[in-house]
């Protein structure tokens, strides 16, 4: 037998009341057998969708992984698809990537990727709305996965660079309480051309809503839910 860790965010925390658990488990046990024994021990996971994802060491692995003792094994929920200070941030010549806890400052995010040999420069910016899918939203919560979050914004980054011919990039994730009409994500990306940048820029925040470790939950006038995890009746 051997000790592990599982690290639970988002709708997963709520459900077994900690943001981490020690477990005793056989020596090779996957990820997905530790999943279904948390199931069978907290009743608030019944109903929530499988994880999207594991990750050990702040890295994906498969399902079929074998734990070894003191891994930590991190349930990763359904993402939400949808100069401030920050809680982490990292820099890598022109590509800049950061977890902000306070408001963006948009023109600090334009100059991180302002470049003399730049002709375009396009950033997209994400704003919370009042409303979602016919309810009256009054805030969002944002909580992330900060290391490994920081790890795939900068693969997305730099991924973005390998496509198009990229002067600067740069993404900006709140996190935290967010009213309606904050900014929610800042991304700005500068070319020698505007083609490539509205292309790099697309796709950042596409591949960013469907692999980065950040959730979003909405709060509206009768409940609340991580959106992703919505609880499915019936399904485990």
């Amino acid at each position: 037998m051997i000790w592990i860790s599982v690290r639970a965010f988002a709708s997963y925390r709520e459900a077994i009341g900690a943001h981490s658990v020690k477990l005793e488990v056989s020596e090779g046990t996957t990820p997905t057998e530790v999943w279904n024994r948390l199931v069978g021990r907290y009743p608030r996971l019944v109903g929530l969708p499988k994880p999207h994802a594991f990750a050990i060491n702040e890295e994906y692995v498969e399902e079929s992984y074998a734990l070894r003792e003191r891994d930590e094994l991190v349930l990763i929920p359904p993402v939400s698809g949808g100069a401030p200070k920050s809680s982490q941030s990292s820099q890598s010549n022109t590509t800049w990537v950061e977890l902000a806890e306070n408001v963006i400052d948009v023109n600090a995010v334009l100059k991180r990727v302002s470049h003399p040999q730049a002709g375009g420069v396009v950033i997209f910016l994400g704003t919370v709305r009042d409303n979602s899918r016919s309810r009256h939203v009054k805030f969002l919560e944002y909580e992330a996965y900060k290391p490994m979050a920081i790890k795939e914004m900068n693969r997305v980054a730099e991924e973005a660079r390998r496509r198009w011919l990229v002067l600067g990039i740069a993404l900006v994730h709140r996190l935290g309480h967010l009213e309606v009409g904050d900014i929610s994500v800042a991304i700005a990306v500068s070319s020698e051309h505007r083609k490539e940048a509205f292309e790099a820029g697309r796709y950042a925040i596409d591949s960013l809503k469907q692999t980065v470790p950040i959730w979003k939950k909405e709060v509206w006038d009768a409940g609340e839910a991580w959106i992703g995890s919505e609880r499915r009746e019936g399904k485990s």
